[in-house]
């Protein structure tokens, strides 16, 4: 490993080198046949006065307009791998945490999302959630219609955690590993229906913590809908697992 790197760090060391010396050959060449080391220096030194206009436009203007061209493209790609969790996995799987909810109506009355929700009523809800105290009860819901669930998504939630490209997206990643963590506290335990208190105790601090990373990054992806996909902001509207009166179809 060290040798390689060696290699390269020498393959670099004499290319510049022979770049150096072919560029003061060229400037002998022109001094032999032009006798004019007066019009070699005045370009010599404006070549050199440009390069940190040069280094200023390359690393600070379009090094950050292509950086950022490619966190943009890499974040639209996200958004669509999100897209398919929520669908998958995260619209249903908050019905299922929302069932461990005992002070549901609060939440509810804070989720009952329209049309007309602006950036500013996002951020203001993101918030209130954030400061808000979620009482999750493991015994208060179905541990074993969420467990079936888990099961049944297990192979899907693993393949998610195996995309490298979900590493540039922190929170989210962070969400997979608290559902994931969930998803194996169940499967490590045949019944759960008849467990010690401390694990129910335990379990409902699990799910509080994937249950409250799924509510804003659900949050999160919903404004991003809302922003750049109506069509699919409207879908998201009718089928919003914490308002089940609203319909589907369009009355």
């Amino acid at each position: 490993m060290k040798g390689g790197a060696i290699n390269r760090i020498n393959w670099r060391i004499v290319l510049g080198i022979i770049l150096i010396l072919l560029s003061g050959a060229l400037y002998i060449i022109h001094y032999v046949i032009f006798k004019d080391s007066h019009h070699i220096f005045i370009y010599l030194l404006g070549d050199i006065a440009f390069v940190p206009i040069e280094v200023l436009l390359v690393t600070l203007v379009i090094d950050q307009l292509l950086k950022g061209r490619e966190q943009r493209s890499l974040l639209n790609k996200l958004n669509m791998v999100i897209g398919v969790f929520f669908t998958e996995v995260g619209t249903p799987l908050l019905r299922h945490f929302s069932a461990f909810d005992t002070d549901l109506g609060r939440l509810k009355e804070k989720l009952k999302l329209d049309y007309n929700w602006s950036t500013k009523h996002f951020t203001e809800v993101k918030r209130y959630l954030k400061h808000m105290e979620h009482e999750v009860d493991s015994t208060h819901g179905s541990l074993g219609l969420l467990k079936g669930f888990l099961l049944e998504k297990r192979t899907f939630l693993l393949m998610l955690l195996e995309n490298p490209n979900l590493l540039e997206h922190e929170s989210f990643t962070e969400l997979l590993w608290a559902v994931t963590h969930v998803s194996e506290e169940l499967m490590n335990r045949e019944d759960v229906y008849n467990l010690p208190v401390a694990d129910y105790k335990h379990l409902s601090g699990d799910i509080k913590r994937a249950y409250v990373l799924l509510i804003t990054e659900w949050l999160s992806y919903l404004h991003h809908l809302r922003q750049r996909y109506p069509y699919l902001y409207s879908l998201a509207v009718r089928t919003n697992p914490f308002n089940p009166d609203i319909p589907v179809t369009f009355i």
